[in-house]
């Protein structure tokens, strides 16, 4: 059984989405504002966090923002009453996995969750070496030469995509729905802007890339020996 926590400090939600997902069989615990969130998500082993946006004491990205940073590998979805794309790339970058906007319902919310849980089955192992870089999943931290490189959620979530595949060609459409989700309009040239920037974090040489190669006209393959 799931174990979900869902943050959200409208009671009435509150309680529908709790008696809704605890229908689906999943175990679902009710956290009313941002600290609790915090405390409850970092001490407790959930499988998954519904978190809304607009949250008292702490709001929802910075809830998600300080368990990205403690390392929490959770699955994210976000819940917002915003509509502006940058509001949703900020959820994104800053680590959730998908979001959902208000008002929806409950059969896209379920859907969205099943998804989130189903990919979570594919992860990789904690500690991935190849070269002298070394990817630490859990605490979200790259290592290069035994030295911390400074990356950001987006940047490891691309490397686990990845490090998932090596070997295989992954069109730009592949990534964007592994990192960003299938919902959000991100281009292409945004996904080639953080390939780079992952070049000069991983490869020896960034301009003549070993690891992170360009397959042309199709997209990129990882290539770890």
């Amino acid at each position: 059984m799931a174990r979900i926590l869902v943050v959200e400090d409208e009671p009435g939600l509150a309680l529908g989405l709790q008696e809704d997902l605890s229908i689906e069989g999943y175990d679902v615990e009710v956290a009313r504002d941002g600290e609790i969130a915090l405390r409850r998500a970092l001490a407790g082993s959930f499988d998954l966090i519904v978190l809304d946006v607009m949250l008292p004491k702490k709001d929802g990205f910075e809830v998600c923002r300080q368990l990205r940073r403690e390392g929490a590998r959770m699955p994210i979805l976000m819940l917002t009453a915003k509509t502006q794309e940058s509001d949703k790339v900020l959820g994104l970058e800053i680590g959730a996995d998908d979001y959902v906007t208000k008002p929806f319902s409950g059969r896209e919310l379920r859907a969205r969750i099943k998804a989130l849980l189903r990919r979570t089955t594919g992860e990789v192992a904690d500690v991935y070496r190849f070269g002298d870089v070394e990817v630490d999943f859990a605490r979200c931290e790259l290592r290069r030469g035994g030295h911390v490189v400074d990356v950001t959620p987006v940047e490891i979530k691309m490397l686990a995509a990845f490090v998932r595949q090596p070997g295989r060609t992954l069109t730009r459409d592949q990534i964007l729905s592994d990192v960003w989700g299938r919902d959000i309009f991100v281009t292409d040239r945004v996904v080639d802007a953080h390939v780079v920037n992952l070049r000069r974090k991983i490869e020896p040489v960034a301009t003549d890339p070993r690891y992170l190669v360009s397959v042309r006209g199709i997209g990129y393959r990882f290539d770890p020996e």
